[in-house]
């Protein structure tokens, strides 16, 4: 069978324990005896973070500005038992928060609905999208732990050096502190993200932050929003027949689990982290939840939304069976070779990317899954599958 050709490479990032493990599956499995795979190479694996001082994260992201297109395998972000699991030199900060601050992007997520699993929330029918802010906040932080007696301020020098002091916290007893940032730029960003997003697949737009309480960092995020919104996009929304509006997050929460879903939510990047893993797993699983960072300038990063399943790793590393659902990291796949395909002009590779996903979707609805789809599904019948055995069945169905 010929191969599918490609002309331009995809950024490939390589991960850590049992995603890593299947990446490499799904390439031998599920690309690489249909595609001309062209990608240009990064480890992004801990080991060799640490080893590169984290700087192969960084060539990573440039990559991507260079070729458009990137697929991320998932990666550790280190904390204390991981530095001395590891060895590591350094507490290293998120490789995707790095990524998405140099992007300056927004994340868009969506589950990945299949026959026979029933979401949690019983009134919702379609998919809920979040978008996620991708650039500061608590992932782009400075943190410090404050000694007994300590003051804490809060100080901005202008470039005049002028500067303005506001008194955080005098700490009677041992405590932390820690110092959060973002940019009119970045937020503008995000917010016609959102809006071009919407317009584009023509459901409702939520924003939602805590402007009561954080009533200038979170309030400048809803007054960005209403700005951009009146004076671009308006009338578009109206012409549509589409809608935005914004409210608290907690209103918001009530709102959401009210609903049927069909529409978009946008949060801020820590309410994004957070509820996205929320709507995935009242979805059925995060295994099951697609993830494309989308940047100002046209380049995509496509990645699975969760972790890197470091239970099912060691079972892997003992010689023990494991069923690891790989539904989000083949998305992935799928997400990035479309994009790649739809900028290239190669409709095969576009249509080897719908064959790849139907395969993946059919396998389940027939009965065949992971075991943690196996607890949920309603299935009549339905047999639990080990994780390569899944990527096994998936194949069968591309090669027929």
């Amino acid at each position: 069978m010929q191969k599918i050709q490609m002309t331009t490479p995809l950024v490939e990032m390589d991960g850590d324990e049992m995603t890593r493990i299947l990446w490499q599956a799904i390439k031998e499995k599920l690309l690489l005896p249909f595609v001309d795979l062209k990608c240009e190479y990064y480890d992004l694996g801990l080991p060799y973070r640490d080893e590169t001082d984290d700087q192969v994260t960084v060539d990573a992201a440039n990559a991507i500005k260079k070729y458009g297109v990137g697929v991320k395998c998932a990666t550790i972000t280190p904390n204390a038992q991981r530095v001395e699991e590891y060895h590591l030199k350094e507490m290293w900060k998120s490789p995707n928060g790095t990524i998405r601050a140099l992007l300056d992007g927004t994340v868009f997520r969506a589950p990945v609905v299949v026959k026979g699993i029933t979401p949690t929330v019983s009134t919702w029918k379609q998919p809920i999208v979040l978008a996620r802010h991708a650039y500061g906040d608590i992932y782009r932080n400075t943190e410090l732990k404050v000694p007994a007696g300590g003051l804490a301020e809060l100080v901005v020098t202008d470039e005049n050096g002028k500067e303005t002091r506001r008194p955080i916290h005098q700490f009677a007893g041992d405590g932390v502190v820690m110092g959060m940032h973002n940019t009119d730029a970045s937020i503008e960003s995000f917010a016609r993200a959102c809006f071009n997003y919407a317009l584009s697949i023509k459901q409702d737009l939520w924003f939602s932050t805590k402007d009561t309480i954080s009533k200038t960092y979170d309030h400048r995020f809803k007054d960005i929003f209403q700005e951009i919104y009146d004076a671009e996009y308006k009338e578009k929304f109206e012409k549509a027949g589409i809608t935005y509006f914004y409210t608290l997050i907690d209103d918001a929460v009530a709102r959401v689990i009210r609903s049927e879903g069909g529409f978009i939510w946008a949060c801020k990047n820590y309410d994004g982290d957070v509820m996205s893993d929320m709507v995935a797993t009242a979805f059925g699983s995060l295994a099951m939840m697609t993830s494309v960072l989308v940047s100002p300038d046209g380049n995509y990063e496509y990645e699975a939304a969760h972790g890197t399943v470091t239970r099912h790793y060691y079972k892997h590393l003992n010689g023990e069976e494991t069923s690891t659902n790989s539904v989000a990291t083949i998305f992935a796949w799928s997400g990035a070779l479309r994009k790649r395909a739809e900028m290239d002009n190669l409709p095969e590779l576009s249509a080897f990317a719908d064959r790849l996903e139907k395969a993946t979707i059919d396998t389940i609805e027939s009965g065949i899954m992971t075991r943690d789809l196996y607890l949920l599904s309603t299935l009549p019948e339905k047999r639990a599958v080990n994780s390569m055995e899944f990527l096994d069945e998936i194949a069968a169905r591309l090669r027929g």
